[in-house]
């Protein structure tokens, strides 16, 4: 986190669990999903969370990289979708797109480019990206860095008052 103005949301494992069925929930009202498409990485924890609530067995991935750490790049498919998930879609197929955030909406343009009648689910939104998302559970400001648990280590923090123990 480089500006001072950012602002941090660090998201613990059990955090990310509540909201990534929290994230099922919201879906399982809507009919049975043949297969889930999870963006690598940050995808694949909610994905697999998602899948097993809703006990969709057929889970996919595809790997679009559009940040190098905290600085903002290019997109970049890295592994596309397989032949067998496109055909499933050409063949009237419900499909399930899952990331963990939307924030920009760069790599969520891309990915609904492959699978245009797909559902969009992400557990976070921010307002640039939210409007390409069909379902997501938590909104954050656009000046705000998530921190997710695979980020995060169990660290010492000083007392607020700057004393000692």
């Amino acid at each position: 986190m480089s500006n001072p103005n950012q602002k941090s949301f660090p998201v613990t494992w059990d955090q990310f669990h509540r909201d990534s069925r929290a994230l099922a929930w919201r879906l399982a009202g809507m009919g049975t999903f043949d297969a889930v498409v999870a963006i690598a990485r940050g995808g694949l924890v909610p994905a697999a969370i998602v899948a097993r609530e809703l006990n969709i067995r057929t889970v996919e991935t595809v790997a679009v990289k559009s940040y190098d750490h905290q600085n903002k790049g290019g997109i970049q498919v890295l592994k596309a979708i397989s032949e067998p998930v496109f055909e499933l879609a050409r063949n009237g197929g419900k499909l399930l797109i899952v990331d963990d955030l939307v924030d920009t909406g760069s790599t969520a343009r891309v990915v609904r480019d492959m699978l245009p009648g797909a559902h969009f689910a992400t557990v976070y939104a921010k307002p640039k990206g939210r409007e390409l998302v069909d379902t997501f559970i938590t909104e954050v400001s656009q000046d705000t860095w998530i921190f997710f648990p695979w980020d995060l280590d169990v660290a010492y923090v000083a007392p607020i008052s700057g004393g000692t123990d």
